[in-house]
């Protein structure tokens, strides 16, 4: 593990944080894929994924790792983190992964550099007075 990983607090899932910088590690190519993310789904399972970046918004780690995760028949996630490559350590999600994620699992924990090292916070705690998107599909139980 990297120094960055070094001094987590207590319940941060050190398993995740290493599969996604072993993706990072292994798997980064130039500026297409510079990013890793890891998802711990309730079963247990650990999901992997990389970013596809592009001039025109391809997607980030942490989206693609949903996309990967549903391939898998994982919809239950409960922990994630994004990863650097060149050793840059756990990095936070962006504004819209920190929305997607509150939308598709607003229960989940996201694993997140601190000054004494990465603490799993939850994901409202990042996106405080957050719209709710679910609120306004048509299919969602108190929609109007």
């Amino acid at each position: 593990m990297s120094a960055r990983v070094s001094g987590a607090g207590p319940g941060v899932d050190h398993e995740l944080i290493e599969a996604a910088a072993e993706v990072a590690r292994t798997r980064s190519r130039g500026d297409n894929h510079t990013m890793a993310a890891a998802a711990r789904a309730r079963d247990g399972r650990v999901i992997t994924a990389m970013n596809a970046y592009h001039f025109t918004g391809g997607p980030c780690a942490e989206l693609s790792v949903l996309g990967a995760a549903a391939a898998q028949g994982a919809y239950d996630l409960v922990t994630i983190v994004a990863v650097g490559d060149r050793d840059r350590g756990v990095v936070p999600p962006c504004g819209r992964c920190r929305q997607v994620l509150l939308d598709y699992f607003p229960e989940m924990r996201v694993i997140v550099a601190m000054a004494d090292g990465p603490r799993a916070v939850p994901v409202t705690d990042l996106l405080p007075e957050s719209y709710i998107w679910a609120a306004h599909q048509l299919d969602a139980p108190d929609a109007g």
